[in-house]
């Protein structure tokens, strides 16, 4: 049975250790609502960039398409690109996102496709390591970035073009956590090459028709890789928006934990002690009697 100093100890560890999860879950909710704007703020650009892609697409088809658009007409060869985060303590975030991937993986494993992976991400990169050290092409560490733009994504992107133009890949696929809510945020996959494009209502953006000078292929020559970089950014900032949500719950959570412990050392501390004031009485009490 542990001493009381051991129990006073133990108690006031987990007091400091209170004290950290408190402080890390107040920062994580700071943090969270900054990243919330800036993912928040990114989806209509996005989405829009996809409204002109798909207005763009309705009228290109045949020998003329860009290859970003039409493809390789293979899947042989498949890139998967896993973003997640740089840091721990955000419960099952990472986790959810490469367990998702690795499904994927392993389906395409079994159906005879060669894989390549893109590892974005600290934690991303250790947790494949450990199955898929040899398909591993390319790895980032996103945690020295203070906030994350443009120039962050665009690394990132060149290196997808650069496979895919050299013939190295016929498919990529981006992993990711979208952010729906401060409980909820749901691994997603994106194909990005060949672009998916929906034209079953592409014939006007924001309700107006538009002609294009240049013609289209050109402009989608121009604005597809352009693209590519927008979706890695997009899902970056979904990544940092997710990130803290989950870090703000986990913390809350062992907040809560450490306080439950802490009232559960102190009342066996308390029992603990008047045990030993009360063995100690009798004691005094049948000693006196003795004499």
């Amino acid at each position: 049975m542990a001493s009381l100093k051991d129990m006073r100890n133990r108690i006031s560890s987990v007091k400091a250790t209170q004290k950290i999860t408190k402080a890390m879950q107040m920062v994580a909710a700071a943090k969270l609502r900054r990243s919330q704007d800036a993912a928040q703020n990114a989806r209509p650009y996005a989405e829009r960039m996809s409204a002109v892609i798909s207005n763009l697409a309705a009228g290109v088809s045949g020998d003329g398409a860009p290859r970003l658009l039409a493809g390789t007409g293979r899947d042989q060869r498949h890139l998967i690109i896993v973003a997640a985060a740089d840091r721990g303590l955000a419960g099952g975030f990472t986790s959810s996102i490469v367990r998702a991937a690795r499904e994927r993986i392993a389906s395409l494993l079994e159906q005879g496709k060669d894989v390549k992976i893109i590892a974005i991400g600290k934690k991303a990169n250790a947790q494949l390591r450990r199955l898929y050290a040899d398909r591993i092409v390319e790895t980032y560490d996103l945690s020295s970035a203070r906030t994350l733009t443009l120039s962050v994504a665009q690394p990132i992107a060149d290196r997808i073009l650069s496979l895919y133009e050299e013939g190295d890949v016929d498919v990529v696929t981006l992993f990711y956590s979208h952010f729906k809510s401060v409980v909820t945020q749901t691994p997603t996959a994106r194909q990005l090459i060949p672009a998916q494009v929906d034209t079953s209502g592409s014939a006007d953006v924001a309700g107006a028709a538009y002609d294009y000078e240049p013609s289209e292929e050109d402009i989608l020559e121009t604005l597809l890789p352009r693209n590519i970089t927008v979706q890695v950014l997009s899902a970056l900032l979904e990544n940092m928006a997710g990130f803290y949500a989950s870090q703000m719950t986990a913390m809350d959570n062992a907040t809560r934990n450490a306080g439950d412990m802490i009232r559960s050392l102190t009342i066996q501390y308390n029992r603990t002690r008047q045990a030993q004031i009360t063995k100690e009485l009798i004691e005094i009490i049948s000693g006196a009697e003795a004499l």
